[in-house]
């Protein structure tokens, strides 16, 4: 079992920043790829951005592509969402996952591979 806790939503202003985070306890970390998915209001879930397990391996949304980084330091744990220049059909509720590696540069879209889930963390990008 794997608990996932995300952190670091609120509202921001487009064009600004916000960092989210996901901590992880559990199982090992290293042992899983991650990812960070998003809900918006009447809408369906979807893929934001997916990692390795090392860090060495990232997959993006195109709708985040450039703006958005994921990232992980296996040492504290925790996955992170560096959101630049957001906008504000970025405004969603987000979702950390976790997917068992596969192999050694697996990424993941598909929310069905994932098996663990955070509980989300509301972010709104106000105009």
């Amino acid at each position: 079992q794997v608990q996932l806790v995300e952190s670091g939503g609120g509202l921001v202003q487009a064009g600004g920043s916000l960092r989210l985070s996901c901590a992880a306890s559990g199982r090992t970390f290293s042992n899983y790829a991650m990812g960070w998915f998003r809900q918006a209001p009447g809408k369906e879930r979807e893929f934001v951005a997916a990692i390795n397990w090392n860090g060495d391996n990232t997959d993006y949304a195109d709708s985040v592509k450039g703006r958005f980084t994921i990232s992980r330091d296996n040492a504290k744990n925790t996955v992170y969402l560096q959101m630049n220049s957001p906008k504000p059909e970025d405004t969603a509720v987000y979702y950390c996952a976790a997917a068992r590696s596969l192999r050694y540069h697996y990424t993941e879209t598909r929310d069905s591979q994932y098996d663990y889930w955070g509980q989300g963390t509301q972010v709104t990008i106000s105009s």
